[in-house]
Parts: structure tokens; sequence; C-alpha cells
């Protein structure tokens, strides 16, 4: 299903960003470019507001003397009343030559509920009971440093690849009187590859997706494995060279298995924002 999504993608934005709009209609630049309006930018900065459903499983077994006891996988939705959020992303680009981008991303995902509890849950090798108040919190910062090369680029779009390192760094705690406070802590830095395009459907409206990713088979023993899939589609309107806004759709869906701890964590929704290019 990933592979045909892609090819499908790859193909589209092949397709758009080929494509000339009528430049009769809308105008040519000057200053000797006919470059689409926005795309004579170093840097970029955007910010967005993002408000994506969360999907988050997680399981943690018992350490130390409580080693050996599995945890259960919790529905942090479900079993303990996490609620959608809007999430804040800070995007920056910086472009030394026409075709290279050099990326930096920062998404901050905190969730926090109260809940009592309607099932039994084990989590750390501490069992939380039936009808126990529960505080969970999660901390999840996203990072993500990559680096694009535009191989086609022209005045109206652009196709290009993606190398990426993503950096993904969980807490995730259960605190209850009765119990007291446990946590789970993952991280760690993710390769990741990728294909981007954009293209204009007018000089200064312009379409882009993008999808990069990473899949760890699971090992021999099953004891480690994980995943990392990005999904990008959003339309920029650019009022002029410098200022212009964004709406779009952005999908994160994460999974990861370190000894008897897994977890997936799946967070897909709109987004808005503005941009600033210098």
């Amino acid at each position: 299903m990933r592979i045909r999504l892609l090819t499908i993608m790859s193909a589209i934005l092949a397709a758009l960003a080929l494509a000339s709009p009528a430049d009769a209609q809308y105008g040519a630049r000057h200053f000797g470019s006919d470059r689409a309006t926005g795309e004579t930018y170093n840097v970029e900065v955007s910010g967005l507001f993002w408000n994506p459903t969360p999907d988050i499983v997680l399981s943690s077994a018992g350490s130390g003397s409580l080693a050996g006891l599995a945890g259960t996988n919790i529905d942090f939705q479900t079993d303990l009343g996490i609620e959608k959020k809007k999430l804040n992303q800070l995007k920056l680009v910086l472009r030394p030559g026409t075709k290279h981008k050099f990326r930096f991303e920062y998404t901050p995902i905190q969730y926090t509920s109260q809940a009592i509890l309607q099932t039994r849950l084990v989590f750390n090798g501490q069992a939380y009971n039936i009808g126990v108040p529960v505080n969970t919190e999660i901390d999840w910062k996203a990072y993500r440093f990559g680096y694009e090369y535009d191989f086609a680029y022209h005045d109206r779009g652009f196709v290009g690849v993606l190398l990426d390192l993503k950096y993904t760094d969980i807490n995730a705690s259960l605190s209850s009187t009765f119990v007291g406070t446990e946590f789970a802590h993952a991280r760690a830095p993710i390769p990741a590859i990728g294909i981007v395009g954009r293209g204009y459907v007018v000089p200064n409206v312009s379409i882009t997706g993008e999808f990069s990713g990473f899949r760890l088979p699971n090992s021999v023993d099953q004891r480690y494995g994980g995943k990392y899939y990005d999904f990008d589609l959003y339309g920029t309107v650019n009022f002029n060279d410098h200022i212009g806004a964004q709406l779009g759709y952005r999908s994160f869906d994460v999974y990861y298995k370190v000894k008897q701890d897994q977890g997936t964590m799946t967070l897909k929704g709109p987004y808005f924002g503005a941009v600033a290019r210098f």
C-alpha cells in the first residue's frame, strides 16, 4: 500500500512540476526571472497550527525486580482519555542554491488527561486496577533535520529527493495515589529517505506534496523493530515573494519495538499557518 501510494504521488508531483500555467493570464515576473512568486528566497520560516487526531498505543514491561512482567497494550485515548488538541510546528529552510535546501523542523507534542480506569492496566510492571484514578502525561518532541536536492527544477515547479534524520524523544507517565508514578522513555535518531514535489497552478498558488520514511524489519528474535512514515500535502498562497499562507494535511506514523517494550503513535490531521521568506 505504501509503495502504491508513493508511486501515484510521484507521478502526480512530476506532472505538476512540469506543467506550465497560462502566463498570459497572470503576467510574467520581471527582474530577469520567470520564477513563480515566492521562489527567490534564501531563508524560509513557517509557523503552523496542526490539529491532528492522536492514536497512541504503548506497552512497557517491568524492569529491575519486576523484569519479565509484560505490560498491557494501553490505548491512551480509550483507556486513559487523551483528547485531540491543537499543536504548534516550526519549520526552517536554508537555501544556498536553487536546487539545494537544508531543512529543520520541530514539533512539540504534549497530552495530559485524568481518568478513572475501566480496565486493569499493567505499566512498567505495576498494576493499575479498575476504579483507580490515573493522571496521564505524554511529552513527545519530534525533530527533523534534512537535505533536499531538487533534481528536476523549473520556474513553475520541481521534483526532489529528501534525505532526513528524524529524532524522536517521547516520555509517557502514569500517576496514581494508590500506585505511584511510572514512566516509559524512548528516544532514537531515525534515518529516512523520501520524495518531494511542487507545482504552481497559477504563478502565486502552489501545491506541494512529500513523503519520507524508513522501516526496520523486526529482528529474527522479534526483539527489535521500527518504522517512521511522514506524509505532508499542502497548498500555499503567496501574497508576494516574502509572505504567504498555507493550508495542508499532515500525518506521522511511528512504531518501535525494543525487547518487551513497544509502541505505535499516529497523528493525522489538517493544519494552517504562515510562511515568511528572505
